[in-house]
């Protein structure tokens, strides 16, 4: 679903489709605000073409990430230095 992201080489910037700024928002809302998806959340991701197993894994990705670093937070887990590899 990412075919209309472009890379901007000079700037250093992601040049974003809808459909890329529709599940960047969702994500970005999920993660800050759980409750705050509502049924105008999902039907955004539908208008730009997500099907409900591409909503799913959007939700599901986000949730794990999610997961993963309140853990990592949770037990004092230090980042690596990608310097030191």
């Amino acid at each position: 679903m990412l075919s209309n992201a472009t890379w901007d080489g000079a700037s250093g910037i992601a040049i974003l489709g809808e459909a890329e700024r529709a599940m960047l928002d969702y994500a970005l809302r999920l993660t800050v605000d759980p409750a705050g998806i509502d049924r105008d959340a999902i039907d955004r991701l539908r208008a730009v073409g997500f099907d409900d197993r591409a909503i799913h894994d959007i939700c599901a990705v986000t949730a794990y990430f999610a997961f993963v670093n309140r853990i990592a937070d949770g037990l004092g887990v230090e980042l690596e230095d990608p310097a030191s590899s």
